[in-house]
């Protein structure tokens, strides 16, 4: 049985929408593994010092893996 969780996360650049939504995958994929979904779920615009930073939220979901499944990475069990 398959398991997984969903976290918000914020992610800004000064280029794009699509920029900052790479830059929280990016991020996040640095601290947790098997990462499956990234939804967008709200994008803004800031003007800071007349320059435009685009903000986006995200619902990035991975897998959980449960202690006893741990034990059996590597060995083709999920």
């Amino acid at each position: 049985m398959s398991v997984y969780k969903f976290v918000e996360l914020v992610g800004a650049s000064q280029k794009s929408w699509e920029d900052a939504a790479l830059n929280v995958v990016a991020v996040a994929g640095k601290s947790l593994e098997n990462l499956r979904i990234a939804e967008v779920v709200k994008q803004d615009l800031v003007i800071a010092e007349g320059r435009p930073i685009f903000r986006v939220r995200l619902n990035v979901s991975f897998k959980y893996i449960h202690e006893d499944e741990e034990a059996n990475v590597g060995w083709g069990v999920s």
